[in-house]
């Protein structure tokens, strides 16, 4: 399983992040990814067809990432299937203290917030040099 290495990195701080966000969340809905791009940027990607960028919003508060979908009902549609689900949602995730939201981009029906993590340089990993 691809997160379990990201959850065994406590290097980049964002263990609690990816456990809370993978193992936590009793919704379904909407779909997403949490890609690692690098060592330091990740992606959150949301799966939201039907959804234009106007019915979104994406906020960063107290180290959570909400993410909320409001789509206006349309009364005079009579559908026979509905198959893409339209309904309001909100996905938090809790970010940690160094992670910061570079730019989200809504695209083909796809929502990535692309993350930074800004570690302080005396907290990044270093290489030791074995002498002997």
């Amino acid at each position: 399983m691809v997160l379990n290495t990201y959850l065994s990195s406590p290097a980049l701080g964002l263990d609690r992040f990816l456990s809370e966000t993978y193992w936590n969340h009793n919704d379904k809905y909407p779909h997403h990814n949490i890609v690692k791009v690098d060592d330091v940027n990740y992606r959150v990607e949301l799966a939201l067809a039907g959804f234009n960028k106007e019915d979104l919003t994406v906020e960063l508060k107290d180290g959570k990432l909400t993410i909320e979908g409001k789509k206006e009902e349309k009364p005079d549609v009579e559908y026979l299937h509905q198959g893409i689900s339209l309904k309001k949602f909100l996905k938090t995730f809790r970010l940690v203290d160094t992670i910061e939201i570079k730019e989200a981009e809504f695209t083909n029906g796809v929502l990535a917030v692309k993350l930074h993590n800004n570690l302080p340089k005396e907290k990044q990993p270093k290489k030791v040099t074995i002498k002997g």
